[in-house]
């Protein structure tokens, strides 16, 4: 796997979650440090755990790792779609 990316499954809480998907938005850490209201150092800590946990070396890595986990979605690449409610008549 390139990348020295995780083949198992990891445990992630759901700020990282969070966190992955501004990633994968293509956002800068500042740039999620503003979003969440918490500090730039929070989202390296953040990501530096996440980095670790998924055995991923780098930002584009990490957002290969979650598109292959499911843990993403971008452009309506790896998203479940929700059945749709039933009309009432």
């Amino acid at each position: 796997m390139a990348g020295g990316e995780s083949q198992t499954p990891v445990s992630l809480s759901d700020r990282e979650l969070q966190i992955i998907d501004l990633v994968a938005a293509g956002l800068t850490n500042q740039e999620i440090a503003g979003k969440l209201e918490i500090s730039k150092r929070t989202v390296d800590n953040h990501i530096s755990n996440i980095l670790t946990k998924t055995g991923t070396d780098n930002r584009v890595a990490l957002v290969r790792w979650a598109l292959q986990w499911g843990k993403v979605c971008l452009n309506d690449v790896n998203c479940c779609t929700l059945p749709l409610p039933e009309q009432k008549e």
